[in-house]
């Protein structure tokens, strides 16, 4: 009898990614990111410094912002993932998108997707988020292209717009 965790074995897991149900075939060490981005196509994440210091890597798993190189993909069966593609809806661009374009928070775009994700966690619980607050929030995510001022100012413009349209409807 083979041991469960033998290389070339492989575990079924089914999760769902930006509302749509996905299944797979994953050896047990497989990481979370590696099966989003090689399994499931989805490459926005990215792997940078796989030891969760980066957050390249960052999505939300059950509404929560959390690093997919930290977590092997059996460990998200049956798990609400959503990634930085499942921001923008119908071709149009999240507020947070929109703004880190407007206020030119990304250069090489390395960062982007887990600053992207880590904001749209942070504006989940905090709709007006002082500066101090946005950095500290954004603190988990590394750039070194930008010097973080316009990432900031691209959250607040961005809190900004979603607080008009929630007031709209």
């Amino acid at each position: 009898m083979s041991a469960p965790n033998e290389p070339g074995q492989t575990r079924q897991i089914t999760l769902r990614v930006n509302g749509t149900e996905h299944q797979g075939q994953v050896e047990p060490r497989k990481l979370l990111v590696d099966f989003l981005r090689e399994d499931l196509g989805l490459t926005g994440s990215h792997v940078g410094c796989e030891h969760g210091i980066c957050g390249a890597c960052t999505i939300l798993i059950n509404g929560e912002a959390a690093r997919s190189c930290l977590m092997l993909a059996v460990q998200a069966d049956g798990a609400e993932l959503m990634t930085v593609e499942g921001l923008a809806q119908d071709g149009q661009l999240h507020p947070l998108q929109a703004a880190f374009w407007e206020h030119h928070g990304l250069q090489c775009g390395f960062c982007t997707p887990g600053m992207l994700m880590t904001a749209y966690d942070l504006l989940q619980t905090n709709a007006t988020p002082s500066e101090e607050e946005v950095r500290a929030g954004l603190s988990a995510v590394l750039c070194r292209c930008t010097g973080y001022q316009g990432i900031v100012e691209a959250v607040r413009a961005a809190a900004e717009t979603l607080r008009a349209r929630e007031g709209d409807q």
